[in-house]
Formats: C-alpha cells, structure tokens, sequence
C-alpha cells in the first residue's frame, strides 16, 4: 500500500495547507452511476437558471492558488490550477465535461465546492507519492499526450512517485500513466486546500461528498487528511 507525503519545505511554505484523499477500492466504472448523474445534471441546472456560479479568480478560494503558484514561479492566469480552468470551461459552456463516472465526480465536487481535485490510479504508481518541489531533472507525461514529455522547473510543487512526476504545478495537469479509467480499480482522490483555517469544513464536506457518489460503485472507501501536522498517510 503506498503512502503520501507532504514534504516539510512544502508544509513550511504552506502551513494551512489540508489535503483530502479518498480511496476506493473495489471501483466498479462501467456501471450506471446515477447518483454522479443526477449531481451533474443538478449543477449545470443551477448554472443555466443563474442560482450558481463557479468560483472565479476573485473568490479567495481561487485567488489562494493563484497566489501560491506565482511563489513558485508560475503564471496562474496561463496555467491555471485545476479548479479554476474547469470553473471557466464550465461557466463557458454551460456543461461539464463526461469522461468516465470516477472522473465525472471528483470534477462535480471540484467546481461545486470551488476546490482543486484530481486522481491517481494506484495500480500504476510506484512506490509512494511525495508533494514535493521539483529539482529539474524528473520527468512528467501530460493526460492525453502519452507521447509528450515535459520536465518541470526547479521549485515547481509537483506529486511525484519513484517513478516520476504524477501532476505538475501541484494541481494544474495529471499524468497520462495514472490517469483514472473506466477500468481503474483502486484510486485515491485528491482534494486541496491552502487555507484550511478558512475552509477546512468546505474540504471536509466535499470529501464526504465525494465518498457518497463513490460508495455504491466500490468494495470500500476510506478518508485520509494530510496537513503540516500529519504530512503522512498510508491509501
């Protein structure tokens, strides 16, 4: 079973840092999932009829990340973290986009609770996840583009495994090896915040949320946290 780890300088650098991670084993994708359906459906809903908006980059929620990736050297408005590139898509389109129900619903929760989300397969990492900065030498295949590599700057956040680089700018872009399939049998999710004093109770609330949609469709589901205080858990 591997474990995730919040390297010190990152716990340092973010000290309200509250990580969420939510396995699933046992992970059923190519049933009906009409709960992550009916939450979907529910939220493009609320956009069309204007009693919902995504967070955008003047919400502290957004605003947050925006400022921790300028600290390590990226433009936050050219590569945006995740949940602020997906709130645009959506609010843009009107739509969420359908991959496959696991994603469907990380995504759902992501844009519902403005919160930064993602997945790995853990059947496809090696060894443990580190939150870590990058040194420059590791390398990193984007989703999508198995035949892309890309090699992040020195001090980029990064999740790496023993491998390589699992998602760059801490939560911009996934990795093509991990990505989550229909097929995808054991799985931690990934929800994010940087100011858990503030929004501590919103992480909290999406993770359970997010277990509710996975619970009928897996063997089991657990919740970890992650936090300067407890920069370690076992999935």
């Amino acid at each position: 079973m591997p474990a995730i780890h919040l390297a010190p300088a990152v716990a340092d650098a973010f000290p309200d840092t509250l990580i969420a991670l939510v396995t699933a084993t046992g992970l059923r994708g190519r049933e009906p999932w009409p709960d992550t359906t009916a939450a979907l459906d529910g939220l493009e809903r609320q956009l069309a009829d204007g009693t919902w908006q995504p967070a955008d980059e003047s919400d502290p929620r957004i605003e947050a990340w925006h400022t921790a990736y300028r600290s390590f050297g990226t433009n936050p408005r050219r590569i945006r973290p995740s949940v602020d590139a997906l709130g645009r898509r959506f609010a843009k389109k009107g739509a969420l986009p359908r991959i496959n129900p696991a994603v469907d619903s990380y995504n759902c929760v992501s844009v519902r609770h403005g919160l930064p989300a993602g997945a790995f397969d853990l059947d496809h990492v090696t060894g443990d996840i580190v939150i870590r900065h990058a040194d420059g030498t590791e390398e990193f295949t984007p989703l999508g583009e198995p035949g892309t590599t890309e090699i992040p700057k020195p001090g980029e956040i990064i999740y790496a495994d023993t491998t390589g680089v699992l998602t760059r700018h801490w939560n911009h872009r996934d990795a093509h090896r991990t990505r989550v399939t229909e097929d995808s049998t054991h799985v931690t999710f990934v929800l994010e915040t940087l100011q858990a004093t503030r929004d501590g109770h919103l992480l909290k609330t999406a993770a359970d949320e997010l277990r509710t949609l996975l619970t009928p469709h897996a063997g089991q589901t657990a919740v970890h946290h992650l936090s300067p205080a407890h920069p370690q858990a076992t999935v």
